[in-house]
């Protein structure tokens, strides 16, 4: 008679290769040793029993609960979508579909597409920013590292640690702040970085030897998100390039908030013939452009009887709003010592004039003091 435990086994084995087969398809699963790991760390031994279902594509949103749903629940769990287990810093129902998640367990296709990044050879001492559920650390040690994971959420923290303990996977669980990484515990060989970064802590680099790797969520002000992948040399900097698209919950101590007022004194109005929709939308190539020529500046779309899109700096001193008109001739808003929508413009318009090259060509370099994105070469670098 086969058990129920042993059932879910050869179930999850057949909806692991499945899951895996699709994500192959897709290219975000090429190392066979990936494949044997997912099966190594199972998703439901991670998955929480309720939370909110997010597919990464189509799929309705929706909850899952185990004890309710226990099909719908597997579904979800041995789908390419993430699972939230936390928003509001564990101040709401992480199963409500609403505020803002502060936790997950990521989807598979994100997850499998930064180990293939960070190429874990066994031995390889890994340090992970950002335990959640604990399943990318499980994974990480099905590879054959040695992985110490920072969690900055105690009671997520705990649980995770109790998580793989109980299934066997010997990782260090620490309860702290990832940004300053695990003085004392380097260095490392590579680190794994499952929260967004506007700046990469240098300290993550410090505690990596030379040669060794980070790739981490860069979620910039501006735009949408970059998978990053840099590597440590020997005068103490990484560099490395963007490897495509990425979207994560931000590391705590970097969040900012974003805030636009409705109007107000010295406010210039005038115009402009360049589509905010297309410097918005037009290419992740003019989003890393951007982010690197104007690192402290924001912009975010929105739809109010038509587009519109508004910018702000982090400072908080200057903001700019440019209404899309059907006529060619778009109305701009600003205010503050800067203006901000000229800045933006000006971004763009460089990067046309290089060739609109695409987010592959655009690199980053980390040093003690500095983070500098480049173009093509670290040498090339983006300056205002």
């Amino acid at each position: 008679m086969t058990t129920p435990t042993a059932a879910a086994a050869r179930k999850a084995a057949t909806d692991i290769e499945a899951l895996a087969d699709a994500l192959q398809a897709r290219g975000d699963l090429t190392d066979p040793r990936i494949r044997e790991a997912l099966h190594a760390a199972p998703r439901h031994l991670f998955a929480p029993a309720r939370g909110w279902c997010a597919p990464d594509g189509p799929g309705p949103r929706r909850v899952v609960d185990e004890r309710t749903d226990p099909a719908g629940w597997w579904t979800a769990v041995y789908s390419d979508a993430s699972i939230v287990t936390q928003v509001d810093d564990g101040a709401g129902d992480p199963a409500g579909g609403t505020g803002e998640a502060t936790s997950s367990l990521s989807s598979p296709g994100a997850v499998t597409a930064f180990l293939e990044l960070l190429a874990i050879r066994p031995g390889d001492r890994v340090l992970e920013i950002g335990t959640g559920t604990g399943w990318t650390a499980a994974l990480m040690t099905a590879l054959g590292a040695d992985v110490t994971t920072i969690e900055v959420d105690p009671a997520l923290a705990e649980q995770a640690a109790e998580r793989l303990d109980r299934h066997g996977y010997g990782v260090e669980v620490l309860a702290q702040d990832g940004a300053a990484g695990a003085p004392g515990r380097g260095p490392f060989d590579a680190v794994h970085v499952t929260c967004g970064v506007t700046r990469v802590p240098y300290a993550w680099v410090e505690q990596t030897r030379p040669g060794g790797r980070i790739v981490a969520p860069w979620m910039p002000e501006w735009g949408d998100g970059h998978k990053l992948h840099l590597t440590v040399t020997a005068d103490g900097d990484a560099s490395g390039r963007l490897a495509g698209g990425a979207s994560y919950m931000m590391l705590r101590s970097q969040r900012t908030a974003f805030h636009v007022p409705d109007g107000g004194a010295g406010v210039r109005e005038t115009g402009t013939r360049l589509d905010p929709r297309q410097v918005a939308f037009g290419s992740y190539g003019a989003d890393a452009a951007i982010a690197g020529l104007l690192p402290d500046v924001m912009g975010v779309p929105r739809d109010r009887d038509g587009f519109e899109l508004e910018l702000a700096d982090v400072a908080g001193t200057s903001w700019a709003r440019c209404r899309q008109s059907g006529t060619g001739e778009h109305r701009v808003l600003q205010a503050g010592p800067r203006d901000l929508w000229d800045d933006v413009a000006d971004a763009y318009q460089r990067w046309t004039d290089w060739g609109r090259p695409d987010r592959e060509r655009f690199g980053m370099t980390v040093g003690p003091y500095t983070q500098m994105l480049w173009l093509d070469d670290p040498a090339n670098l983006l300056t205002a």
